[in-house]
C-alpha cells in the first residue's frame, strides 16, 4: 500500500461506485477508522465536527481514517438515472469489502450513525473478520412494520424531502428548540445533498429488514456482533428506543451503551468533547492505550467519574507491547476495576 492514500476516492464494488475520503496514512499494523454516515447527510455534514475536534484529531493522528459516502450521497453528487435501483442496505454493506481490500487495511473499527450503523452492524455480522470494533449511534435494529411504513408515506405526501429526514434526525423538542442548528442542516440538506439520490437512499433505509442479532444463548445459533460494541444515543433522541433495543440484543461481555444527557439527535454534532473522551476509552480497551496521550497531563480536562468508571471497567490491563509493536490487540471481554465492581458481566451504561 502506498505510503499516503489522502484525498478522494471513487472505488469499484460489486454495488457500483463508492465515493471515499482518506485522511492520514497508513499506521503500521493498527485497523482504518471508516466512517458511514446516517440518511439526509454525507460524511462531511454527519462527521465533521466530530473530527476536526481538537481532542478528536489527537486520536485520528494515529490512525488512517476512512469516510464512506453511500452512493450518490457525496457533495457534488450527478443524479442517478431514471430506473436506477439503488443498492438494499445488504448490499451497501457488502460493497465495504471492496474498499477495505483496494486500500490493503486488515480490519477497521467503524464508527456509523443511524442508517450508518445500521449498514456497519450488516457488514460486522457478514464481514466480522474484518471488523475490529464498532461505535453505533443511533442504531434502530428494527425494520419498519407496515403502519410505520405507511406513516413515512403519508407524511413525504404532506412534508417536504429535508423536513421529512430532519424529524428522523432531530427530537421534537430540537425541531422546536434549537432552530438555529435545525435550520443550519435543513438549509444544508437541501443544498448540499443530491435530492433524488437521497429519496432513494431514504426510501431504502425505510424499506430495512430487521437486523438478524440476538443476544447469545437467547434463541440457538444466535447471531451477534462478535466484536467489542460501544452504543450512543442522546437521551433526548428519535432514536433512544431503537438503541435501546439494540443494546438487549447484544452479548453484554463486549458491548458498552453509552446515553448522552441533555443531548439529542446528532451527539456528534452538539457533544463531540463527550463523544471524543467515550471514544477513546473504547480504543484503550481493545489495547490501543500507548497511542493515546492523556490530555490531563498537560493541564486538559479531567473525565467525570463515571468515565473514569468506564474506562477502569472496560480496559482490563493488556500488555503494551502487542499494541506498540503494531500487532492486532486481543478485545477484552471482560472487565476489573480498582473500585470494589469486581467481575461485571452486564452491560456498562454510562449516562454522561
Amino acid at each position: 500500500m502506498p505510503e499516503c492514500w489522502d484525498g478522494e476516492h471513487d472505488i469499484e464494488t460489486p454495488y457500483g461506485l463508492l465515493h471515499v475520503v482518506i485522511r492520514g496514512s497508513p499506521k503500521g499494523n493498527r485497523p482504518a477508522i471508516l466512517t458511514y454516515h446516517d440518511v439526509g447527510l454525507n460524511h462531511k455534514l454527519c462527521f465533521n465536527t466530530f473530527f476536526n475536534f481538537e481532542d478528536m484529531q489527537e486520536i485520528t493522528k494515529h490512525f488512517v481514517v476512512c469516510h464512506v459516502d453511500a452512493p450518490g450521497q457525496q457533495v457534488g453528487a450527478s443524479q442517478f438515472p431514471q430506473g436506477y435501483q439503488f443498492p438494499s442496505m445488504e448490499q451497501l454493506a457488502a460493497m465495504l469489502p471492496s474498499v477495505v481490500q483496494h486500500f490493503g487495511f486488515k480490519y477497521v473499527i467503524g464508527i456509523g450513525v443511524g442508517a450508518g450503523a445500521y449498514v456497519l452492524a450488516k457488514f460486522a455480522l457478514i464481514f466480522p473478520d474484518l471488523v475490529e470494533g464498532l461505535v453505533l449511534m443511533n442504531i434502530d435494529p428494527n425494520g419498519k412494520g407496515w403502519i410505520d411504513w405507511a406513516a413515512t408515506k403519508l407524511s413525504g405526501l404532506t412534508s417536504t424531502l429535508p423536513d421529512t429526514v430532519l424529524s428522523h434526525l432531530f427530537s421534537q423538542e430540537e425541531l422546536v428548540n434549537n432552530t438555529e442548528l435545525v435550520q443550519s442542516y435543513r438549509q444544508q440538506i437541501g443544498n448540499v445533498v443530491n435530492q433524488a439520490n437521497l429519496q432513494l437512499f431514504w426510501n431504502m433505509y425505510n424499506s430495512r429488514r430487521d437486523l438478524d442479532i440476538n443476544r447469545p444463548g437467547t434463541v440457538p445459533n444466535a447471531k451477534t456482533l462478535r466484536c467489542p460494541v460501544m452504543l450512543v444515543v442522546g437521551d433526548n433522541a428519535p432514536a433512544e428506543d431503537g438503541v435501546v433495543e439494540c443494546n438487549s440484543k447484544l452479548d453484554p461481555t463486549t458491548t458498552t451503551f453509552l446515553k448522552m444527557a441533555d443531548s439529542g439527535g446528532l451527539p456528534q454534532v452538539t457533544q463531540p468533547g463527550k463523544l471524543t473522551e467515550a471514544f477513546k476509552y473504547f480504543l484503550q480497551g481493545m489495547g490501543y492505550i500507548p497511542y493515546l496521550k492523556d490530555r490531563r497531563l498537560s493541564g486538559g480536562a479531567v473525565p467525570s467519574a463515571s468515565m473514569t468508571r468506564l474506562a477502569r471497567s472496560r480496559t482490563a490491563s493488556l500488555t503494551s507491547a502487542s499494541s506498540v509493536d503494531g500487532s492486532r490487540p486481543q478485545a477484552c471481554t471482560h472487565s476489573e476495576s480498582s473500585e470494589g465492581l469486581g467481575q461485571v458481566n452486564h452491560t456498562m451504561e454510562v449516562s454522561c
